[in-house]
């Protein structure tokens, strides 16, 4: 039997290269400098905004670690294998995908066109799907194993007004999850999910005071979540601490779930 890896070198990712989508800020931007001072080299995806994504990458450089930023429009298969084959030029393999990028607008079904519809679709569950894909296809062609991390949310398991093209789009992703773990295995590719509760952002007290005061009563453990509670959960379900965990979903959300419902 393989002995267990030291307890120091669990969350080491030296050597590694992880692109993780949507890196561009909040939780996304808390992944990538995460997994920066994890020691990956890390690829800051983004798709519009560019110098949030260079700030990101540069704060990392800045630490000492290895970073750029790329664009890509994900959604597309051409987009998702381009951005592949980008992190392999710049860094020669890809070893940890963060599947974080999407969109979240509030909108009532009753007034939602198709292409609001499909647009949602395409952001949440295909762009994951195509990149996993293509991130599948360049793990198997190297021979080496590697780890998918889907970021979903709470609403995949429960919905909330004005957000159910959302919450199906994360449920679906939850499944693509299980299903994609089910299927890869074999190759040594894990495939897990994070569910992230409500995460602080500038102005969200402000903007939305009754929300968060919701919330805070609610959560067990009485306050908002912030990015780097969602990056500590990726880069634990990404390393070695978590090798023997696939099609797997992480709740963290300080505790809403753990409320009775009804």
């Amino acid at each position: 039997m393989t002995a267990a890896p030291p307890v120091t070198s669990l969350l080491d990712l030296s050597g590694k290269t992880a692109i993780v989508t949507g890196a561009s800020g909040g939780i996304g931007a808390g992944i990538a400098r995460r997994f920066g001072e994890a020691g990956a080299n890390v690829v800051c995806h983004y798709n519009s905004n560019r110098q949030a994504a260079e700030t990101v990458a540069e704060a990392i450089r800045s630490a000492g670690g290895k970073a750029f930023a790329c664009q890509a429009d994900i959604a597309s298969g051409k987009g998702a294998t381009d951005l592949i084959t980008q992190a392999i030029s710049q860094f020669g393999g890809v070893d940890i995908l963060i599947n974080n990028a999407g969109q979240q607008p509030v909108q009532m079904l009753a007034d939602m066109s198709e292409g609001d519809w499909n647009a949602m679709m395409a952001a949440n569950v295909a762009g994951p799907f195509l990149l996993v894909r293509a991130f599948v296809e360049h793990a198997r062609k190297a021979g080496k194993p590697g780890s998918v991390v889907n970021i979903a949310s709470i609403e995949g398991h429960n919905p909330a007004p004005g957000h159910g093209h959302y919450a199906t789009s994360k449920a679906a992703l939850l499944m693509f999850t299980k299903a994609a773990a089910l299927e890869f295995g074999a190759y040594g590719i894990r495939v897990n999910s994070i569910c992230p509760g409500l995460i602080h952002r500038d102005g969200i007290e402000e903007g939305w005071p009754e929300g968060v005061d919701r919330w805070k009563g609610a959560a067990a453990l009485q306050r908002l979540g912030r990015p780097d509670d969602i990056a500590d959960a990726a880069l634990f379900l990404a390393s070695d601490a978590a090798r023997w965990i696939t099609g797997a979903d992480l709740i963290v959300d300080g505790g809403v779930n753990a409320r009775p419902t009804w």
